[in-house]
């Protein structure tokens, strides 16, 4: 009997109506017409299309000058700026469902899937009492695809991304960072959305390192305090490639983390053919091409499969050079590894040294357009130096 009491009584949507009330109670009249249309959207893809369209009747009444007035410090009227800068502190973008295409292992998929459906159920969860606050993680190295779940998820959900890089929020102005962060939570509180806090580590890394000063240690402290004040509804995306660097106290304040790996075989099988699409020739290896680009991150793989395809577009082709795909993307890997090819002999020794097979004495003259005698010539390297590895770059400080 209970528990058809509290069924009874729970109240849908009650997330975007006390949103609309908080609007209404600040005297923020756009804060309260983005919840409710966001309020008319969810009701309509419910079936609910009478109440929504007089929803959206009643929002259109209301003079968007005047929403504009009544917000405090007009801040709904523009983005937050940086005071020093005059620079805006966040980029809008509303990606479409089904633009961004996200390449993920089953496991990690799975964890995205069960974010989404903690956001859409929240109400529910709340009532259950197994609702947590809707801020994710994502961490992992360059090119993994972080920025592109934040994309991905924002578009899923319908709502805009708002993203601000922490690199670019901090202030040569004592104090200055603490304001920007100030100013985007309370920006991002007025209208239903997903922020995402790029480059992370910038403003979250952990506390007690031997060059912190003070002004930086109140930075991650006003940052922990501007997340314990967000919504536990509101979504929040950030996004590290040194997760380790981060304070453990951060960690503590997103309940969803989610490691982003490098692909494995399958997944850049999959990436590989989906970015290729009309333009990969019917005699391409795909396993072999899976196997080869071990090691490469998802951007890598995107970016070789650009360039190539612009190859072959230039060389008015309808599909790519099989050749010409590996040789980018061998030469991709090695600058992503740290060697510096800076010469055509570097270049022609270090793809005649990762695959003999692929890069035939033959094979290099075409690609190069130059005879086997000119490519003898550059593996020699003028000294007689065969085969002579190529250097490493040195690891900037």
């Amino acid at each position: 009997t209970h528990a058809k009491f509290c069924h009874k009584m729970s109240f849908p949507h009650l997330s975007e109506v006390l949103k609309i009330l908080d609007g209404a109670l600040r005297s923020n009249a756009s804060m309260s017409s983005n919840y409710a249309g966001l309020l008319a959207d969810k009701l309509e893809q419910e079936g609910e299309r009478e109440i929504a369209r007089r929803i959206r009747e009643r929002l259109a009444r209301a003079p968007a000058a005047v929403a504009y007035a009544q917000d405090a410090g007009g801040m709904a009227g523009g983005l937050p700026v940086d005071s020093e800068s005059r620079l805006d502190t966040l980029d809008i973008s509303t990606p479409a469902k089904g633009s961004v295409h996200l390449f993920l292992p089953g496991g990690t998929a799975k964890r995205v899937e069960e974010f989404l459906q903690s956001v859409r159920h929240y109400d529910r969860l709340r009532e259950a009492r197994a609702a947590m606050p809707l801020r994710m993680l994502l961490y992992g190295a360059p090119g993994t695809g972080k920025t592109q779940a934040a994309r991905w998820i924002a578009s899923e959900l319908g709502l805009p991304l708002l993203t601000a890089r922490c690199d670019t929020l901090i202030s040569s102005l004592l104090g200055q960072t603490s304001k920007n962060l100030r100013r985007i939570f309370d920006y991002i509180e007025q209208r239903p959305c997903v922020l995402f806090l790029d480059e992370f580590d910038a403003l979250a890394s952990a506390r007690g390192n031997e060059r912190d000063i003070g002004e930086l240690q109140r930075v991650v402290i006003a940052l922990l305090q501007n997340i314990d004040a967000l919504s536990d509804n509101t979504v929040l995306l950030a996004a590290s490639n040194h997760e380790k660097m981060l304070d453990p106290a951060v960690w503590r304040r997103f309940p969803f983390q989610l490691p982003l790996p490098l692909p494995d075989t399958a997944l850049r099988h999959q990436m590989w053919q989906n970015m290729l699409g009309e333009f990969a020739p019917e005699a391409l290896d795909w396993q072999l091409l899976s196997t080869k680009s071990a090691g490469a991150s998802g951007a890598l793989i995107e970016q070789v499969s650009l360039d190539t395809k612009r190859h072959a577009v230039f060389a008015g082709s309808a599909h790519i050079d099989e050749e010409e795909l590996f040789r980018r993307l061998s030469l991709s890997l090695a600058l992503a590894d740290g060697h510096a090819l800076a010469t055509l002999s570097d270049e022609i020794r270090w793809l005649r040294n990762w695959d003999t097979k692929i890069f035939s004495l033959r094979e290099l003259a075409r690609l190069y357009n130059v005879s086997t005698r000119q490519i003898n010539h550059y593996l020699q390297d003028d000294h007689g130096n065969a085969g002579k590895p190529t250097r490493k770059r040195k690891a900037q400080p």
